[in-house]
């Protein structure tokens, strides 16, 4: 069975979409940049890109970029010499050089320093990687695989982001859809996690009522499939081997989802709509209100970004 289907579950045609784009890129050495909300998926998609590539049997190194001290970002990426800097008491070879022949993995590559991107833009054009206090260049084989929560584009704008690394880095986009825009994916999903998550603490699965799946089905989901499967782990935990009700959901499920309260804004005219017509008209203001910037009319529609131009083509608005 393809390392995409036991890995990374769902059939929702978009998640589908971004799996068979994954088993393609994973055969070469391009870098990849996933892009995705906080808690969709994003490391397990490069892991599985890894397993599924050449470099399987390498390293499989991740770090996040948003956790590690300004001060020591570059040693930790390049390593150091003994005495390069103070408390550098040994040598370090860094994250780069240990993922020798295999991939690294840097999550949340949007926090990067500017000058430390234009060290990784060196090391990603011709594989050179400089530990700090070293005065000789080496060359290292590691692929690059990077993840982000954020509209880099934007940042490059803003300039809190090198346009030239995001180019280099962006040679293949992957967008993870949210677990919103996955909604037939949530029972699956639920049984799965339930299933996984027992055996790993030894205790039968729960099971789901029929309402409240129905309810984590409109439930809106701002923590994904991370949060998701936290939910799972809870029911296991406390309530293993009984029938989930609505009561036991917590207090922000089983009050119902701000989705139905959005929802409930809306009502039907009389002499009915086109949707048509108001699907453009909607795709019209979203793209007015963020200045043609597509990435983030899509998330004002609850769309993916390749569904948004999807639907910018369909209704000849490019």
């Amino acid at each position: 069975m393809d390392i995409f289907e036991t890995t990374m579950l769902g059939k929702a045609p978009e998640f589908v979409s971004v799996l068979r784009s994954a088993q393609i890129v994973a055969a070469t050495d391009v870098t990849v940049l996933v892009h995705g909300e906080s808690g969709t998926g994003k490391e397990l998609l490069g892991r599985a890109l890894h397993d599924a590539s050449p470099r399987r049997s390498g390293p499989f190194i991740a770090i996040n970029c948003a956790a590690l001290p300004e001060q020591l970002v570059e040693s930790e990426l390049f390593g150091h010499r003994r005495g390069a800097f103070t408390g550098a008491t040994e040598n370090q070879p860094g994250r780069i050089r240990a993922a020798t022949g295999g991939t690294l993995f840097l999550d949340e590559i949007g926090e990067l320093p500017l000058a430390i991107q234009a060290k990784l833009l060196r090391f990603l054009e011709n594989g050179e990687c400089q530990a700090v206090g070293e005065s000789q260049v080496e060359r290292v084989d590691a692929r690059i695989i990077a993840a982000t929560n954020r509209d880099l584009y934007q940042q490059v704008r803003k300039g809190k982001f090198r346009e030239d690394l995001y180019y280099r880095l962006n040679v293949v986009p992957l967008q993870l859809p949210p677990l919103r825009q996955r909604r037939d994916d949530i029972a699956p999903l639920l049984l799965a996690f339930s299933r996984e998550l027992a055996a790993r603490h030894r205790l039968d699965p729960p099971m789901f009522d029929k309402k409240v799946v129905q309810r984590l089905e409109s439930y809106p989901w701002p923590g994904n499939i991370r949060e998701l499967r936290n939910l799972c782990e809870r029911m296991v935990i406390l309530h293993h081997s009984k029938t989930i009700t609505q009561e036991m959901l917590p207090p922000e499920l089983s009050n119902g989802s701000s989705n139905n309260a959005q929802a409930s804004d809306f009502s039907l005219p009389a002499n009915g709509i086109s949707l048509e017509e108001l699907e453009r008209e909607m795709i019209n203001q979203a793209l007015e209100r963020t200045r043609g910037n597509r990435s983030r009319a899509a998330r004002l529609l609850g769309l993916t970004r390749d569904t948004l131009l999807y639907r910018i083509k369909k209704h000849s608005l490019d």
